[in-house]
């Protein structure tokens, strides 16, 4: 299956589940900014939850599918639609040969994951697919997609043939078939334009003045126009510590808050670099990634202070609720 890109949108890029193994040697992670929605998607069409998908920021890609195909779209709600037909997320979607997908500005959120039954076949750079775009690596030629790109598809996973053989029985004269079943509205992340975002207390936490401290748990934060993959920058009251302390450089991950010396915080995201300088005020739960991810420049966010033995339990179940879902797809196509 190829994918003919006839319009690129704002920003899309090929990504997967990122690049591990190569932090120690400076390498960032990259990968998907919304685990969840690109997890999602791989599983709706039969694809390893690894597999490349087409991350699209904000304003969607039109694409054209030069065979028949099995889609997902999962994630921030960029309006597309086929011959005008609006296409639903979070299901499976079989699509016909010669169809064009259209996608506009997005109605909530920032990002949504297109996934192709056999995953988006790029070259393996470092163990993975994904474009990491300040250094030109990975992806379609290291860079976001461009009008006249055309994307493969690998070949078929037995599930995928499944759901194809099974859609296709009910195609008439439409363009496309979503199936009648997809992801379930319990299982998805509270998407919002003001989330409310769980977090457990940094390695640095003890450094702030008491009265940060409060603030950063109880009041809003804005996120500003200087945000991007890396980090989000956030404007909101200032943090600031109880001493000035020279930390050196250590680890950080996604999700990790950092404040530099104005006191103004700042989110780690999937292109975060490999060691922050800064003292690091909180750590967000990894279950909450996506609800991060999915937020844009003037998006109010809150966080709330969890520990983190509520952090692990809530991934648990997330994991688990996941796994259920894996489950139920193989007993409908069985």
């Amino acid at each position: 299956m190829t994918m003919r890109v006839i319009r690129p949108g704002l920003l899309t890029t090929v990504q997967d589940a990122g690049r591990y193994g190569y932090q120690k040697h400076g390498v960032i992670v990259s990968g998907a900014m919304d685990p969840f929605a690109h997890r999602a998607a791989n599983l709706l069409v039969g694809n390893r939850d690894s597999d490349a998908t087409l991350e699209m920021t904000l304003i969607g890609a039109a694409l054209e599918f030069t065979e028949d195909a099995l889609i997902a779209i999962c994630g921030a709600d960029l309006s597309p639609t086929i011959d005008g037909v609006p296409v639903p997320l979070w299901k499976p979607v079989w699509v016909k040969k010669g169809t064009v997908l259209e996608s506009g500005g997005c109605r909530f959120g920032a990002r949504s994951y297109l996934a192709v039954a056999g995953g988006i076949q790029v070259p393996v750079v470092m163990n993975s697919r994904s474009t990491y775009l300040r250094a030109g690596i990975g992806g379609h030629e290291g860079r976001p997609l461009r009008a006249g790109d055309v994307l493969e598809a690998g070949p078929l996973p037995e599930q995928s043939a499944l759901m194809i053989r099974h859609l296709r029985t009910h195609a008439e004269e439409g363009a496309f078939v979503p199936a009648e079943w997809g992801i379930g509205p319990e299982l998805l992340p509270m998407y919002e334009s003001q989330p409310v975002i769980r977090a457990i207390r940094g390695s640095q936490w003890d450094w702030f003045a008491a009265d940060s401290q409060e603030a950063f748990f109880s009041q809003p934060f804005r996120v500003t126009p200087q945000s991007d993959r890396m980090g989000y920058r956030l404007e909101g009251p200032v943090l600031s510590l109880v001493r000035q302390t020279e930390l050196i450089s250590e680890a950080v991950s996604f999700g990790t808050v950092q404040v530099p010396a104005e006191g103004k915080p700042i989110v780690l995201l999937a292109d975060r670099q490999t060691t922050g300088g800064y003292p690091k005020i909180a750590q967000i739960a990894s279950v909450d990634l996506p609800l991060i991810a999915q937020t844009k420049p003037g998006d109010v966010i809150r966080f709330v202070e969890i520990s983190r033995a509520e952090a692990e339990a809530l991934l648990l179940d997330r994991e688990c609720s996941i796994r259920q879902a894996k489950l139920g797809i193989q007993f409908k196509l069985a």
